[in-house]
C-alpha cells in the first residue's frame, strides 16, 4: 500500500511544528509526506482516505534517552526509595546477569510499549556488556527490526570500576581496546546516515563516574572519524558534580570540554546542575539535552533548566529514561510530565502544551541530529500518531490538542512509521501482546533470581 496515495483527512486537531495550514490533513506516499491539505480543501489526488475527524494528529514522538534492559527490573524492592548512587549500586549486580534472550525480550517490550504511546523513534543507551552479553547491540538491532521502529542505538561503555575509584563493580567493566573495537565494528555494520534510516549508531560512554578520560577522548575521535553522534549522562545529580570535581578536578562542563565533547555532535541525558555560564557554553556549542522528568522526580535529582538551555542555543528533547527509574516507557505521558515539571520551574504561563509537544517531536529530532523526522511537512518521513478523545478522561474538553496533555492521553489509536501502520485501533499489528508480556515477565524473574 506504500505506493498508493493515502490521505489522512480532516483531523480533529493537528500539531505540525510548522506554520503550514494543514487542517485538511496530509497525503502520504512511499513513506513520505507528499502534500499538506488546507482546512476545507481536498488533495489534488488520493487513492485511499483515512477519516481522522475523531483524532488528534501529531508527529511521531521521539524518545532521546532510554535503557531498554531496565524494563526487567521495574519496581524492584531492593532498589526502591533510593537516590542515584545507592540505587545504581543496588542494581549493578542484578544487571550483570543479563543474557542475550533477556535483552531481546526487554528491547521488544520497551519498543512496543513506546509504540503504543505514539513514539516512532527511540534512542537507547546500553552500556552493560558482561561476558554473557558481548554483542548486546546486535541483539537490539534485530529486535528493533522485528518491531519496525526507528532507533538510535548507542554503544555504551563502562571502564572505570570500583578498583580504580569508579562506581560500577569490576566484573561489569571492559577494557578500552574491547570497547573501541566493538564500537568501530557496530558503526561499520549498522550505522545508516541516509535520510529515512531505520538504524543509527552513536557512541555513549556511560558517565563520568563509570568511564576513564581515555575512553571519552577515544570515543570523541572515533565519532568524528565516522560522523556519528556522542551521548552520555551528565550533571544528573549533585553527587555526580562532586565526583567530577574530586576525580578530575573539574566541574562537569569543564570536564566535557577537556575530553573534546563540547560540540554539536553531543547530546546529554538529564543536564540538571549547570550554572548560568555553563548553560551559555553548552548553547554556544550546540550541545543537545534530553530532559527526563519522571526519572528526575523519582530519584529526586532536580529539574533540568529547559527554557534557559533552549534560549542559549541547545536543542532540547524528551526521554523516558530507564524503566527502572520511571518505571514506564510512555512518551505521551512523559511530555505531560515535562510540561508540568517545567511549569514548576518557570511558571504556569511560561510553559505550554505546544512547548511540551515540540520538545517530544522536533526538539528530540534536533537532539538526535535528524532533519527528516519530527515535523509534519512535505518531504518529511511519514511518522505520525493519532489519538482519539473518546475516553471519560477527555469528556468536557474544548481544545483537543491541549486536552491531549492536560487530560492525560496515554495510548495512541493509530501509529505510522515510514508510511506503514504499526498500531491500528489501539492494537500493535502482528504482535501477540499477552505472549510478549509473559515471556518478558519470565525473563525478569530469571534475572532477579540470579542474584
Amino acid at each position: 500500500m506504500n505506493h498508493q496515495k493515502l490521505w489522512i483527512a480532516n483531523p480533529l486537531a493537528i500539531h505540525t511544528n510548522t506554520s503550514d495550514n494543514c487542517g485538511g490533513g496530509l497525503v502520504i506516499q512511499h513513506g513520505k509526506i507528499i502534500e499538506t491539505v488546507a482546512a476545507g480543501q481536498q488533495p489534488t489526488h488520493f487513492d485511499v482516505k483515512f477519516d481522522a475527524s475523531r483524532h488528534v494528529l501529531i508527529p511521531g514522538l521521539i524518545n532521546t534517552h532510554h535503557h531498554f534492559y531496565q524494563t526487567l527490573t521495574r519496581a524492584l524492592p531492593a532498589a526502591l526509595n533510593k537516590e542515584l548512587f545507592p540505587w545504581l549500586q543496588t542494581l549493578y549486580p542484578v544487571w550483570a546477569g543479563l543474557e542475550p534472550d533477556m535483552l531481546q525480550q526487554a528491547t521488544r517490550l520497551a519498543l512496543t510499549e513506546l509504540l503504543l504511546s505514539g513514539c516512532t523513534t527511540a534512542a537507547d543507551h546500553h552500556y552493560l556488556f558482561p561476558q554473557t552479553l558481548t554483542e548486546a547491540i546486535d541483539v537490539q538491532v534485530a529486535a528493533a527490526q522485528q518491531v519496525g521502529m526507528r532507533v538510535t542505538l548507542t554503544r555504551g561503555s563502562m571502564s572505570l570500576g570500583q578498583d580504580d575509584g569508579g562506581l560500577p563493580p569490576q566484573h561489569v567493566v571492559q577494557t578500552e581496546a574491547a570497547i573501541m573495537a566493538d564500537s568501530e565494528r557496530l558503526i561499520s555494520r549498522y550505522h545508516d546516515a541516509a535520510e529515512g534510516s531505520m538504524v543509527q549508531i552513536a557512541l555513549a560512554p556511560c558517565s563520568p563516574f563509570s568511564v576513564t578520560r581515555d575512553i571519552m577522548i577515544a570515543s570523541a575521535e572515533l565519532a568524528q572519524q565516522h560522523d556519528v553522534r556522542l551521548h552520555t549522562h551528565l550533571a544528573e545529580t549533585l553527587d555526580e558534580e562532586a565526583f567530577c570535581e574530586k576525580m578530575f578536578g573539574l566541574r562537569t562542563v569543564d570536564y566535557l570540554e577537556s575530553v573534546n565533547w563540547l560540540n554539536n555532535r553531543t547530546w546529554l541525558a538529564h543536564g540538571i546542575h549547570f550554572d548560568a555560564s555553563e548553560i551559555q557554553r553548552l548553547g554556544a556549542a550546540g550541545v543537545g539535552i534530553c530532559h527526563c522528568p519522571s526519572s528526575n522526580m523519582m530519584l529526586a535529582s532536580g529539574i533540568c533548566p529547559v527554557k534557559d538551555l533552549e534560549a542559549a542555543g541547545s536543542p532540547v528533547g524528551i526521554g523516558v529514561d530507564g524503566s527502572a527509574s520511571n518505571d514506564c516507557s510512555n512518551l505521551i505521558q512523559e511530555a505531560r510530565q515535562a510540561m508540568y515539571l517545567q511549569r514548576l520551574k518557570y511558571g504556569s504561563s511560561n510553559v505550554t502544551h505546544q512547548d511540551a509537544l515540540r520538545w517530544a517531536t522536533q526538539g528530540s529530532a534536533n537532539v538526535l541530529g535528524r532533519t527528516d523526522i519530527g515535523t509534519l511537512a512535505v518531504g518529511k518521513q511519514a511518522d505520525l500518531a493519532l489519538f482519539n478523545l473518546d475516553e471519560l478522561r477527555f469528556s468536557g474538553s474544548h481544545d483537543p490538542l491541549a486536552a491531549l496533555l492536560l487530560c492525560g492521553a496515554h495510548q495512541a489509536d493509530h501509529v505510522m512509521v515510514a508510511g506503514e501502520w504499526k498500531v491500528s485501533a489501539g492494537e500493535v499489528i502482528g504482535v501477540d501482546i499477552r505472549k510478549l508480556r509473559a515471556e518478558h515477565q519470565q525473563a525478569a524473574e530469571r534475572l532477579a533470581a540470579k542474584v
